[in-house]
């Protein structure tokens, strides 16, 4: 899985920079609507990021406190599910 990945971060980045390189220069107007999508799209990536690195996170974390028998419970009050009618 891993070699898939890299191969084709590979030939985008192959793709990037000859697209870099090799462009024409375009003359065109950029609608400030477009600008507004283009912040809402790199707004979007960067929430995907950051809640890929908390689940992430979480889960090597609960991995280390497994390993080395932490409990993160321990010393959490718990109160009954009882209920009192009077």
């Amino acid at each position: 899985m891993k070699k898939v990945i890299v191969s084709v971060l590979g030939v985008i980045g192959i793709f990037g920079c000859s697209m870099m390189f090799f462009g024409v220069n375009a003359k065109a107007y950029i609608d400030p609507s477009v600008v507004t999508y283009i912040i809402q799209a790199v707004a979007g990536v960067i929430v995907a990021i950051g809640a890929a690195i908390g689940i992430y996170w979480r889960r090597a974390k609960r991995k280390l406190n497994d390993k080395l028998g932490i409990d993160e419970n321990r010393n959490k009050e718990v109160e009954s599910d009882d209920i009192e009618i009077k």
